[in-house]
C-alpha cells in the first residue's frame, strides 16, 4: 500500500526529474565533439599563415566543436605537402586539420606528375584567410621606376639586372612574375628562394631588383621607405594598401589573383563534425582580436561554407592550369 510519504516522495523525485531535465539537455547540446583540435601547417612558424592557425585555433576553446585551445604542429617542407600528405593519414574524427594555402591543392596537379594525395583526400571545411601578391622594387632600381611598365622598362635596357625573387619555385608569386615577363615580352629572370623573409631581405639589401611575395610581408619595409611597392594582384586595392594600384589597374588584368588558406580534414569525417568545425572557424574569423592580428600580418580574414570553399578550389584548379601550361613549368623544370 502507498502510504502518503512514499506519494509525497515519488513526486518530489519527479519535480526534481522535471527540473533536472532542462539542465541535461542544456548540457547534451553544449557537448564537445572533441577534446583538443591538432592542427597541422606546411610551413615554420611565424609565418602568415601560422598566424591564422593559431589566432583561430586559440578560438575553438569552448564551443561544442572543442573543449580546448586547438594547438598548431607546423611540418614545413616540400611546399606544404607534408603537412597535407600526414594529414590524409589522420583519424578521420574532427581531432585533425589542416591549414593550407590553396596553391597545395589546386595548382600542384598542374606541376608535380607524382603527388602522395589528391583534392579527393580532403574534406574543405572552410577558407580562414586571403592574401593579395605584389610586386615590389629595392634600391637596386632607380627611384625614377614608380609604376609597373616604369620596371618594365628599366629591365628591358638593363636585362642583367632584370630579375625577380620569389618564396620559391612553382609558388604563385613565382607563376605571376613569369606571366609578367610573358605578357610584357620582357625576360625576367626567375630568383627562387626557400621563403618570402630572404626574398625580401635581398631586396631590400640591393642583391636582386625585385620581389613577387604576399603583400604583407613588404609592409614594415614599404612603410620604413626601403621599397617601393609597384602593384597588387587583387581585384580590388588591398586596403593596407589603398594608395597602390592593382596590376588591372597597371595595364596587366591577366596578373589578377588572390591566394588563400583554407582548413581542411581528412575525407571520411563525419558531416556533423565538419559542420560544428566550419561553425566554430566562422565564429573565430569575426573575433576582433583575430582580424586585427591577421591585417597586421596582411591578411584578410574570410570565412565561407564549406560547398563555398570546394567552389573556389574547383575554380582555381581551372584557372591555373592553362597558365602554368603557359608558362612551361613542371617540378623537373
Amino acid at each position: 500500500m502507498t502510504t502518503r510519504r512514499d506519494f509525497i516522495h515519488t513526486l518530489g523525485a519527479g519535480a526534481a526529474l522535471a527540473a533536472l531535465h532542462p539542465l541535461a539537455a542544456q548540457a547534451q547540446t553544449q557537448a564537445h565533439t572533441v577534446e583538443q583540435v591538432k592542427i597541422y601547417y606546411g610551413f615554420p612558424a611565424g609565418s602568415a599563415g601560422d598566424n591564422v592557425a593559431r589566432r583561430v585555433g586559440e578560438k575553438l576553446a569552448g564551443t561544442a566543436y572543442s573543449r580546448h585551445a586547438g594547438i598548431v604542429e607546423n611540418k614545413p617542407g616540400a611546399g606544404g605537402r607534408i603537412a597535407l600528405e600526414t594529414l590524409k593519414t589522420a583519424t578521420a574524427d574532427g581531432s585533425v586539420l589542416a591549414l593550407a594555402q590553396v596553391s597545395a591543392i589546386a595548382n600542384y596537379p598542374h606541376i608535380y606528375s607524382k603527388m602522395n594525395y589528391t583534392a579527393q583526400d580532403f574534406a574543405p571545411v572552410s577558407i580562414g584567410a586571403i592574401m593579395h601578391h605584389g610586386l615590389a622594387v629595392g634600391p637596386m632600381v632607380p627611384a625614377s621606376v614608380k609604376t609597373v611598365k616604369d620596371y618594365l622598362a628599366w629591365a628591358k635596357a638593363h636585362p642583367d639586372l632584370a630579375n625577380y625573387g620569389s618564396p620559391g619555385a612553382g609558388s604563385t608569386p613565382h607563376f605571376l612574375g613569369a606571366l609578367l615577363g610573358i605578357s610584357s615580352g620582357v625576360e625576367l629572370k626567375h630568383v627562387p628562394y626557400r621563403g618570402t623573409v630572404p626574398a625580401v631581405t635581398d631586396t631590400v639589401a640591393g642583391q636582386i631588383a625585385s620581389a613577387f611575395s604576399p603583400c604583407g610581408d613588404f609592409l614594415a619595409n614599404y612603410k620604413a621607405g626601403k621599397m617601393r611597392i609597384l602593384a597588387t594582384s587583387g581585384p580590388q586595392r588591398f586596403p593596407s594598401l589603398p594608395e597602390v594600384p592593382t596590376f588591372a589597374e597597371a595595364g596587366f588584368p591577366e596578373l589578377t589573383t588572390e591566394e588563400w588558406f583554407g582548413f581542411y580534414a581528412p575525407v571520411k569525417t563525419p558531416a556533423k563534425v565538419l559542420a560544428q568545425a566550419n561553425a566554430a572557424i566562422n565564429a573565430a574569423l569575426k573575433e576582433k582580436s583575430v582580424t586585427d592580428s591577421l591585417a597586421i600580418m596582411g591578411l584578410i580574414p574570410h570565412g565561407t561554407s564549406q560547398a563555398e570553399m570546394e567552389r573556389w578550389q574547383k575554380a582555381e584548379h581551372a584557372h591555373w592550369g592553362p597558365i602554368i601550361k603557359r608558362i612551361g613549368f613542371t617540378a623537373d623544370s
